[in-house]
């Protein structure tokens, strides 16, 4: 694999000779794999040749012993090569660069895989209130990634305590509650306040019922009041939609992926989510049928697979999806080839809502499920039927719609309201 980037033999054979000669013609056929450009090899090779030899001078034996030197050799390399760059900026990004080839390789040779392995972290509090966790999730049935949420603001709360020199969860009273809550409100939304609060009062009863704390303080938490129907949906006009999908390049495969994606938003309302967890299995070709299992609201959703989204799908599986064993449809579009995330989703429509001239608060992915609902909420379909076709778990969550039915709202205000 090394001889079909790096002619002379020579060059080879010194790169076979480094210390980390097997590491680096393995990470070489990874990255074949994965569909990177030349100029990566090019670029990265030499760094990790490099670091064979540093790692090995300062004592490092194998791969696990190597890890302990990555960090001195970045601030080595970053030295030696970044005396040229103009601007620290520039100067941090050799050094990611150059960890993040370093890490890769070690992460491949030892784990088997290149994602970064990162050690397992307890949950906050776990010593001192085990089981919070199985509570979450098991009495009240929370998925994942809520309780990932209640870790980011209990590992807040953890950190808070120990800077205020506060023993153990025993020790919390009323005043150091509400100051942490003070200092950590400061920069968050209204919606992120409320779910630190309500984060904080469920914990809090937990402690209580587990007689970890002798009196209930969740009742010294009130969260702030934010309204149902407070906001008003960010949706966009059909001739914004129109001229944000004739922003797409269409000739490239990036172009491709992204018309289809952007096509499924705003056709059947769905999430970023939804939209990146899409399998090849959920398009019932035979039945020209679309399946989206495992929704938000607990449930799945048949749609029939329209005509435009089918022929977007079909282009972009032909002439621009990578061969892969996944069974993802969406990919990224530069290596390392990975099934896109769900904030790869919503980048893709900011990027082409700011291309197309589309001025739009929070724009996102969410952006274009508004503008499907409204569509429907103008055809006059009811907030039954809307609620289904999208997926909400209940008509309260369609209701904030009726706030934009522009035609109703001036009847009402024009004529006799009780006929309405």
């Amino acid at each position: 694999m090394l001889e079909r980037y790096f002619v002379k033999p020579v060059t080879v054979d010194r790169i076979r000779a480094n210390v980390a000669g097997a590491y680096i013609e393995h990470y070489v056929e990874w990255m074949q794999a994965q569909g990177y450009a030349a100029r990566s090899f090019f670029r990265r090779v030499p760094i990790l040749c490099q670091f064979g030899d540093f790692a090995s001078r300062h004592g490092a034996t194998d791969g696990w012993t190597a890890l302990e030197h990555v960090e001195s050799f970045v601030r080595h390399w970053q030295s030696v090569h970044g005396r040229s760059c103009k601007f620290d900026r520039a100067s941090t990004k050799l050094a990611r660069e150059a960890r993040n080839a370093v890490r890769q390789m070690l992460e491949l040779a030892l784990h088997g895989s290149a994602v970064q392995h990162r050690p397992h972290r307890p949950f906050p509090f776990e010593a001192e209130v085990p089981g919070f966790a199985g509570y979450l999730r098991d009495e009240r049935g929370l998925k994942p990634t809520a309780i990932q949420l209640y870790a980011h603001y209990l590992n807040g709360l953890q950190a808070y305590l120990e800077h205020a020199d506060a023993t153990s969860v025993a020790s919390l009273s009323t005043p150091l509650l509400a100051s942490f809550i003070v200092a950590s409100c400061a920069g968050l939304s209204r919606r992120s306040r409320r779910n630190l609060c309500g984060t904080l009062r469920v914990f809090l009863r937990y402690c209580h019922r587990e007689r970890i704390i002798d009196r209930d303080l969740s009742v010294a938490v009130q969260p702030p009041q934010v309204h149902r129907l407070a906001d008003l949906p960010r949706a966009i006009t059909w001739e914004e939609v129109r001229r944000m999908l004739n922003c797409v390049d269409r000739r490239a495969a990036a172009g491709r992926r992204d018309y289809a994606m952007l096509l499924l938003l705003v056709t059947y309302g769905l999430r970023a989510h939804e939209v990146a967890g899409l399998m090849l299995d959920n398009i019932d070709w035979q039945h020209e049928r679309l399946n989206i299992p495992q929704r938000k609201a607990g449930h799945w959703s048949a749609y029939p697979l329209a005509g435009v989204v089918a022929e977007a799908i079909i282009d972009y599986l032909k002439n621009g999806r990578p061969q892969a064993a996944d069974r993802h449809v969406f990919f990224r579009a530069v290596a390392p080839r990975r099934p896109i995330t769900s904030a790869g989703v919503s980048s893709a429509v900011v990027r082409y809502l700011q291309r197309a001239d589309v001025q739009v608060h929070r724009a996102g992915a969410h952006t274009l499920r508004h503008t499907c609902v409204q569509r429907l909420v103008d055809a006059e379909f009811s907030l039954k039927t809307i609620g289904d076709y999208v997926g909400h778990r209940s008509t309260a969550s369609t209701k904030i719609y009726t706030k934009v039915n522009i035609a109703a709202l001036r009847e009402v205000a024009m004529g006799n309201g009780e006929a309405l």
